[in-house]
């Protein structure tokens, strides 16, 4: 009976720390840059954007090209923010992975 207590409180504990995770992801920042820093764009934790910039420069370009450069500026915030969202919840689960967990992004 002592061990099944021991994987209740354990239980417990990883609850409290992916709460507490799930906070801090909301907190998280990415930035993604293409077109040597032509395009940047901004998302949050959630995978919002919440910023994005064209240099002076690129609003010259065809409008094709600047399309291209927006989404691949997203595709990079979105890269960095899997990392730095899967680097979070490792953190809470001490490193060990949660089995069939994946974050929805």
């Amino acid at each position: 009976m002592t061990d099944f207590s021991k994987i209740l409180d354990k239980a417990k504990e990883l609850e409290t720390k992916m709460k507490e995770s799930q906070e801090k992801i909301k907190e998280i920042k990415a930035e993604g840059v293409s077109g040597s820093n032509s395009v940047k764009i901004t998302l949050d934790g959630e995978g919002e954007m919440q910023k994005i910039e064209l240099s002076e420069e690129i609003i010259k370009e065809d409008k094709t090209i600047i399309e291209d450069l927006i989404v691949a500026a997203h595709n990079s915030a979105k890269s960095q923010l899997k990392t730095k969202t899967t680097e979070e919840i490792s953190k809470a689960t001490g490193g060990f992975g949660i089995p069939g967990f994946k974050w929805p992004l």
